[in-house]
């Protein structure tokens, strides 16, 4: 009997370490860990294969977090994503705007066991949203 499949989650971050540190933990949880330093990296591996959940960061340069968030939704990928930033102002049109998209806000620092607990937070919703396995309607 085959195993089954673990989980994938995408981290979209342009700061390496940040992302090399959420990549490291969520290995150690169990899942399957793609990552991205910048948001096109991101949307070309969403294009490839659809994670199950998004680990995004907000402030990026060139194409932001929202940015990314609404070019996936835009192509009918409704994978759960979860935005993650050190940022603590966010106006209050881009909050409603990630709120609309389906994105939770989540300020750093994140402890490992907060990441943990948030990735499966994200999967959670994913199967409760959906008969279907979570995101695999790659972008057009």
């Amino acid at each position: 009997m085959p195993l089954p499949a673990r989980a994938t989650i995408l981290i979209v971050d342009d700061d390496a370490i940040t992302t090399d540190t959420f990549a490291r933990i969520l290995r150690l949880e169990g899942y399957d860990v793609t990552t991205a330093l910048t948001c096109e990296s991101g949307l070309e591996q969403v294009r490839t294969h659809v994670p199950d959940a998004i680990v995004l960061d907000f402030r990026m340069p060139l194409m932001d977090g929202l940015d990314f968030l609404q070019a996936i939704r835009a192509n009918g990928v409704q994978t759960p994503v979860a935005i993650v930033t050190g940022d603590y102002f966010i106006e209050a049109d881009s909050m409603n705007e990630l709120r609309q998209l389906g994105a939770e806000t989540w300020f750093k620092p994140l402890w490992a066991d907060d990441l943990a607990g948030l990735v499966r937070k994200l999967l959670r919703s994913a199967r409760s949203g959906s008969d279907a396995p979570p995101g695999h309607r790659p972008l057009s």
